[in-house]
């Protein structure tokens, strides 16, 4: 039976369902967090599959909510989920303008956001993934979350710094003080692109050492990319401390028996769904 414990993370399995924590989030008992395995839950509540979605299949998604949600002692009720349209749009998230709102059988999802902060207790900030990056961020000094969703295009356009920036200017908060923690996506070794994206990666990222980034693969012309790599030094030119990037280190591809990837499932994927919080 797969493992994926390792020093940043932990691997439980609890009433018939699996997920991951980041050990260091653990360390701080106002924050509840997980992230969802398991590739025969499906988490979907709206165009994963870009195809509407039957009412059965909704109530299929949402009961996937109430089981992981139960698992930190909260409610489905409280999910506000980034709608993901591989934009660098950031939302911050307030309770007085959730309350009363349902969408999606009572998860709230906002429209063409990718990502969420918020520094109101009994919310839950959710993205989903199957291969793109989710990072959780937590601000422990001034008690603020985010949850970020990442693509290789929310990357170019450097989403987890706007978000950063975003925490800075809206709530003070010092990016020495905040953690963020990278949930599983592909990885150099699957992420293989063609000439067009490496050039536009090259474009971007000129204030960056490429050389170990960006690697010729052998016999074609492809370029494999390690989007973790460049998040991890774009945060940390922003000031974040390299001790407190904390990475799953594991590959959805290299995964893809227990966590969803697109790249392994094409048309028929599922997605993983991170969830993080604040408790009052």
């Amino acid at each position: 039976m797969t493992d994926l414990s390792n020093e940043n993370v932990i691997h439980i399995r609890k009433d018939n369902i699996e997920y991951l924590q980041f050990r260091k989030l653990l360390e701080y008992p106002e924050i509840k967090h997980i992230y969802s395995l398991g590739i025969n839950r499906d988490y979907r509540t709206s165009k994963a599959n870009k195809e509407p979605l039957s009412i059965e299949k909704y109530k299929e998604a949402i009961d996937n909510y109430k089981e992981l949600c139960n698992q930190i002692d909260d409610s489905y009720l409280n999910v506000v989920k980034a709608d993901q349209t591989h934009s660098d749009n950031i939302e911050i998230v307030e309770k007085k303008k959730i309350n009363g709102k349902t969408e999606n059988l009572n998860i709230v999802e906002v429209k063409n956001i990718d990502s969420l902060i918020t520094n109101d207790g009994n919310i839950l900030l959710a993205t989903t993934n199957a291969d793109c990056i989710l990072f959780l961020m937590y601000d422990p000094k001034n008690k603020v979350i985010a949850n970020v969703h990442s693509g290789w295009r929310g990357t170019v356009q450097r989403i987890s710094v706007k978000t950063i920036e975003k925490m800075r200017k809206i709530y003070n908060s010092n990016p020495k003080d905040i953690i963020c923690c990278i949930c599983p996506s592909i990885r150099k070794c699957h992420f293989e692109v063609d000439e067009n994206v490496k050039n536009i990666f090259q474009n971007e990222f000129q204030d960056l050492d490429m050389t170990n980034i960006i690697e010729k693969a052998k016999n074609k012309e492809k370029w494999f990319i390690d989007t973790v790599e460049i998040n991890n030094l774009i945060l940390q030119k922003e000031g974040l401390k390299k001790e407190n990037i904390i990475d799953s280190k594991l590959c959805s591809v290299c995964n893809h028996d227990i966590i969803h990837s697109y790249r392994m499932e094409k048309e028929t994927y599922g997605v993983n769904v991170a969830l993080i919080g604040k408790i009052v």
